[in-house]
C-alpha cells in the first residue's frame, strides 16, 4: 500500500513542480515519473546537505523542480 501512496505523492510533486518550473503539466504519467525521479534526486541533495528531512513531497517537490530546471536548460540548447 505504501507504493500507490509514492505514486500519488510523486504525481502531485511532480505536476505541481511542472506547473511552477514550465508553466503545464507533463501529463499524468510523466509528472508520476517526474516526482518519483525527483523524490531520489531530492532526497539525495538533502543527504548530502545534512539537511533534515523533509517529508516525502518536500522531497519529491524539491527534486522536481530542480530535475524540471535542468531538462528546461537542456532543451534549449
Amino acid at each position: 500500500m505504501a507504493f500507490v501512496w509514492y505514486i500519488i505523492i510523486g504525481a502531485l510533486a511532480g505536476y505541481l513542480a511542472s506547473l511552477l518550473v514550465k508553466g503545464e503539466g507533463l501529463g499524468c504519467l510523466g509528472n508520476i515519473l517526474l516526482g518519483v525521479i525527483g523524490g531520489v534526486i531530492g532526497g539525495w541533495l538533502l543527504r548530502e546537505m545534512n539537511w533534515g528531512p523533509w517529508g516525502h513531497f518536500g522531497t519529491s517537490f524539491l527534486g522536481a523542480c530542480l530535475l524540471l530546471l535542468v531538462v528546461n536548460l537542456l532543451n534549449r540548447r
